[in-house]
């Protein structure tokens, strides 16, 4: 047989190969520290659990509306127009399974063959595997450490071409941890393509305030979801809040993919959107905690951290002293110290020499594992 060249091409996920050799060496009995993958380690919220659990007692478990259940979309509009002044109909809301199927959606209902999409170097590693995989291509802007990993405006506009159809961010940032300036936001709305905002890690902020590209321009895609803020990664819950001329052709591709997100899920959602907020300020409080803790712990062990990272779970630290092969100094240390971290290059070659550090994990474990590293360190300076 014969596999067809797209899927040939296709980019692994590199976080995924390391965590499937953690896993394999926790099968051999070895005892991994996992700061590699960007998964909560909380439970999902009681008021949430609950919700779904009477979604399916009362016997919401069939198909819904392909653009979701309506009383989602309208809380989702409403938390928009409470937290950010901005008001949206919830004609322009698709629920989906998770955002990666919204960015399915967006990119195909977007794109033609050889279009553009303007995105940030380093970047999150499904981004351009699915621009690519729908026949469009990414125009890569490199964006700096001293400068806390933002897009310049500048900088941006030079790569504008007749062939960009949007341009893409996403703050705060996975993989840097930052915060993208309000004014750089409304720079770069005032560009002229559309903009495509993934605000996935929006409430996960510790220091300042996230904003929402609806602030600035109407001319705007929106990818959110519930994974992270609520721990709710399994529900496999997201949305798009998107222009009105694309709901339509978005909402028949969904109906052919997708037919619709699943109905318990939106129920939970529904209940994390209107009784969670306690249990998201004891998540957020201590993820800061870890926060401080790890960017601490890691300039002591030499990595260079030159703007402390203030949203989502993540810190990008510059390991270029240890090794300009971050792929193979990410797998040296799974095996050597039985910690997984992320390597730069899974983000774009701008992070190359650099590794993650995901703080979504207890403080024990994550103080275990640092010190883990620290011997490996001191191992390999011998």
């Amino acid at each position: 047989m014969i596999v067809a060249t797209r899927a040939i091409d296709f980019r692994s996920f590199i976080v995924m190969d390391v965590l499937e050799r953690a896993k394999i060496l926790e099968r051999s009995g070895m005892d991994i520290i996992h700061l590699e993958i960007g998964e909560p380690d909380f439970d999902t919220p009681e008021c949430i659990r609950d919700a779904g659990i009477k979604a399916i007692r009362e016997g919401k478990t069939h198909y819904t509306h392909s653009l979701g259940i309506s009383e989602l979309r309208e809380a989702i509009c409403c938390h928009y127009t409470d937290k950010y002044g901005v008001h949206i109909n919830p004609d322009q809301v698709i629920v989906t399974s998770g955002t990666s199927p919204a960015m399915l959606l967006i990119f195909s209902a977007l794109l033609e063959n050889g279009d553009e999409i303007i995105v940030s170097n380093p970047y999150y590693p499904c981004y351009p595997n699915i621009i690519n995989y729908v026949g469009g291509s990414c125009t890569f802007v490199n964006v700096h450490e001293d400068d806390g990993f933002q897009f310049r405006p500048e900088e941006v506009a030079q790569k504008i071409s007749p062939q960009t159809k949007a341009i893409l961010i996403n703050s705060p940032s996975n993989p840097t941890g930052n915060l993208l300036s309000p004014e750089r936001m409304q720079r770069i709305a005032d560009l002229g393509p559309y903009v495509i905002s993934d605000e996935i890690y929006h409430g996960l902020v510790y220091e300042g305030r996230e904003h929402t590209i609806l602030e600035y321009t109407d001319k705007a895609f929106v990818l959110n979801g519930f994974s992270k803020l609520y721990a709710m990664t399994g529900w496999r819950l997201g949305y798009v809040i998107c222009p009105k001329a694309f709901v339509r052709p978005m909402q028949k591709m969904q109906q052919n993919f997708f037919i619709s997100a699943g109905s318990a899920s939106q129920w939970a959602g529904l209940a994390a959107l209107n009784k969670a907020e306690p249990d998201v300020e004891r998540m957020r409080s201590i993820y800061d905690q870890r926060r401080h803790y790890s960017i601490k712990r890691l300039r002591e062990l030499g990595f260079v951290i030159s703007v402390d990272p203030v949203g989502a779970f993540y810190i990008l630290a510059r390991a270029k002293h240890l090794s300009n092969n971050s792929y193979e100094l990410a797998f040296e240390i799974l095996e050597k110290a039985g910690v997984g971290v992320a390597p730069g290059i899974d983000f774009g070659a701008n992070a190359e020499g650099y590794l993650r550090f995901s703080y979504a994990n207890s403080l024990e474990n994550i103080t275990e594992g640092f010190r883990r590293i620290e011997k490996f360190l001191e191992a390999r300076n011998l």
